[in-house]
């Protein structure tokens, strides 16, 4: 196991440094000048030049990005002339923020999506599973951030009954309870799409569980069907459904973006939109990249968790992509 979180460690570094190339050359064909960006249109040719040689914008790009990369190994990650702190301390002060709406998004998304592909597939062509079919359409259909402004406009606008954006209250917040009121609406908008996803697939690979073989014997012996759909079909299928929980986070982690500026929310989304509009170059890069490697690091540890639920699978095991294809080929058969 040992040899195998190394080789997928080590795999991980061309896809890194990829990243890093296509990030800086984004953010290098930009049209405009960020020096001009920074003093505003008024500023003499002089001090434009001034601050390009500052920031070594002067120097040719290949020389630019080997100084930021050789930098941001060492844990410089640069200054944000914007906020005028170094970048790397935005950067974790934000992703506290998104870390707790993303995680929360994501726990709630795999459990209620998990439960209810088993549920639907436990009933198939039932009431329960023609129910929760056209539910998981309707969240899989209606954006995100159209059902968060919705979902201000009812229950913040109209009812009253919770806040309409932030992370805490400004007076008078601070406390977890305030902190849980906040992230209700923004949660469960990140959550729905992803919710109607795992639940398809969850549905698809029980379906399959449920028609082995093994599956028959035990219900012939007269195992109760609770035991039979929790203890051995939703194990085996967890094979199947992991690899798409690591997608899924990925599309909750990157759907956080729009989300946080839907609802005001204090994240590394919102900190990237608002560098963007300021050509903050080194703030955005950094956010990117970070965020970039904390879905690398999760997939990895997809990968692992999957090793471990199925000992089949050895030091060559399919990655998530792989993995993710299989599934929706399954659902679109389903």
């Amino acid at each position: 196991m040992g040899g195998y979180i190394l080789k997928r460690l080590i795999s991980a570094i061309p896809v890194l440094l990829g990243i890093t190339v296509i990030v800086f050359l984004i953010m290098a064909s930009i049209p405009g000048d960020p020096a001009t960006a920074i003093l505003g249109s008024y500023a003499t040719p002089e001090n434009v030049e001034k601050l390009n040689r500052d920031l070594g914008l002067d120097k040719p790009l290949v020389q630019r990005y080997f100084i930021w990369l050789g930098n941001m190994l060492t844990g410089d990650f640069g200054r944000s002339f914007s906020l005028n702190r170094p970048v790397l301390d935005e950067i974790l002060e934000r992703f506290n923020a998104t870390l707790i709406l993303a995680g929360v998004s994501f726990g709630l998304c795999t459990l209620l999506g998990v439960l209810a592909g088993v549920v639907s597939a436990a009933r198939q062509y039932g009431l329960a599973d023609k129910l929760i079919t056209f539910t998981v359409l309707i969240g899989i259909s209606v954006p995100s951030f159209f059902l968060g402004m919705m979902m201000i406009l009812l229950f913040a606008v109209n009812l009253r009954w919770l806040p309409v954006s932030g992370m805490y209250a400004i007076y008078g917040g601070g406390d977890l309870p305030d902190l849980l009121r906040h992230l209700a609406m923004p949660a469960v908008a990140l959550a729905a799409v992803a919710t109607g996803v795992i639940a398809r697939m969850s549905r698809s690979a029980m379906l399959e569980v449920l028609r082995q073989d093994y599956i028959r014997t035990a219900r012939a012996k007269g195992v109760r069907e609770r035991r039979v759909i929790m203890g051995h079909a939703l194990r085996a299928a967890m094979v199947s459904i992991i690899p798409v929980l690591g997608i899924q986070a990925g599309f909750v982690l990157s759907g956080s973006v729009y989300i946080e500026i839907v609802f005001q929310w204090p994240g590394v989304g919102r900190m990237l939109v608002d560098a963007i509009l300021k050509r903050d170059i080194l703030l955005v890069q950094g956010g990117v990249v970070f965020v970039a490697a904390c879905y690398v690091f999760f997939n990895i540890c997809v990968d692992v968790a999957q090793n471990l639920l199925d000992p089949r699978i050895k030091t060559r095991a399919p990655s998530s992509s792989s993995c993710s294809a299989t599934a929706w080929l399954r659902w679109a058969r389903s």
